[in-house]
């Protein structure tokens, strides 16, 4: 038989290789001669550069970049195992957890870092990015990171303001003539789960600057900021962003990934899957066991485990979702694709005992379900 192992990390506890690691171990335990793929799986937020890379068997690039402050820092991209895809995770060089909270201003702060990134993925002739949004400490609309590949942001006499989204009321004309011209000839693809627009009372600012630290003065410069800056890519760039679904992802970086590159916005689930190679696994497959570390309604928004039972479906396989803690919709859960969804947690215990027994829990529940299904197979049940 064959098996199909395809979580996403369980949070503060274990990356998604190792929740397969331990699945596996567990299954084999039971039925050692069971063939079993092991698919490390993400939704398009932090972890999903981990998680493709373990997928693929890719490999990291580290290099010294500008952080969201200004100030150096240290961040990656990878390279999938096809060696012509790039991963930029913005949250490495762009990344809310990279600003100590005292000095969180999203008035000030740049996505310089992921356009840095970018360009070291360049240089490495990869012929599609994959760029993986969210946890952004920045609400610059991406101008830094178009500023670290060759953008220009003038103002009415032809001078150059810089890419501080705090001083683009002086905004008058955007110049892409030195920008990396590398850039007409690669695909990018952004992962965004969100359909929030640029601007407005749902745009950027107004629902994930307070995130960032802006209070309402602060909400108010920023749209108007943007909105200064969605008139001039409309007036000189003729792309219209403002109100499109998902531009407001990443403090507004999705639309600059539209605007400059012509990217795709796609759920980061279909682009982890899709990358990942999982259909081209699933169709000799005979069970597919996925999960992550809470199980409950945020699940069904594009989270891993509906993200892959909904692919599995599609083969008519069962689906086995194992989560830390899991609520009492499973109804929902069934009609997302999730046959049984299953809490790992075998005693009760406090938050820190889970994760610390994370490991150990994950390859118990995984020899419990190799036992069933050797049960399962060895008697046939009459219908009920």
């Amino acid at each position: 038989m064959k098996i199909v192992i395809a979580p996403d990390s369980f949070k503060e506890c274990l990356s998604a290789k190792e929740v397969a690691g331990a699945i596996a171990t567990g299954w084999k335990t039971v039925l050692p001669e069971t063939d079993i793929v092991k698919l490390p799986m993400a939704d398009g937020g932090e972890g999903t550069l981990t998680a493709m890379i373990d997928a693929t068997d890719g490999e990291y690039h580290s290099l010294t970049v500008s952080g969201p402050l200004g100030t150096p820092i240290e961040a990656r991209f990878g390279l999938l195992g096809n060696s012509s895809t790039a991963v930029i995770e913005m949250a490495e060089a762009s990344g809310l957890e990279k600003v100590p909270q005292e000095h969180r201003n999203p008035l000030t702060a740049t996505s310089y870092g992921t356009g840095e990134l970018i360009r070291a993925a360049l240089d490495k002739g990869v012929k599609e990015i994959i760029v993986t949004l969210g946890g952004s400490a920045t609400n610059d609309g991406g101008t830094g990171m178009m500023a670290a590949l060759g953008v220009r942001f003038l103002n009415s006499r032809g001078q150059d303001i810089g890419y501080v989204i705090k001083d683009f009321h002086q905004l008058a004309a955007i110049d892409v003539s030195q920008m990396d011209p590398r850039l007409k000839s690669t695909q990018f693809v952004t992962a965004c789960d969100v359909d929030n627009p640029l601007v407005g009372a749902s745009g950027a600012s107004a629902v994930f600057g307070p995130q960032k630290g802006a209070n309402t003065d602060m909400v108010r410069t920023l749209d108007q900021r943007l909105t200064q800056y969605a008139d001039v890519l409309e007036n000189t760039l003729q792309k219209k962003v403002r109100h499109l679904p998902g531009t407001g992802a990443a403090g507004g970086m999705a639309a600059a990934l539209v605007a400059f590159m012509d990217s795709t916005l796609k759920p980061g689930i279909e682009i982890v899957i899709e990358a990942a190679g999982l259909k081209g696994h699933l169709h000799d497959a005979d069970l597919v066991i996925t999960g992550e570390g809470r199980i409950d309604s945020q699940t069904l928004n594009g989270k891993t485990p509906v993200g892959v039972a909904r692919c599995a479906k599609s083969f008519n396989l069962p689906v086995i979702a194992l989560g830390g803690s899991v609520s009492n919709e499973l109804g929902l859960l069934r009609e997302a694709g999730i046959d049984v969804a299953i809490s790992v947690i075998s005693s009760p215990c406090t938050l820190d005992e889970a994760l610390k027994l994370g490991e150990a829990n994950l390859r118990q529940m995984g020899e419990v379900l190799a036992a069933l299904y050797r049960v399962s197979s060895q008697k046939n049940f009459p219908a009920s």
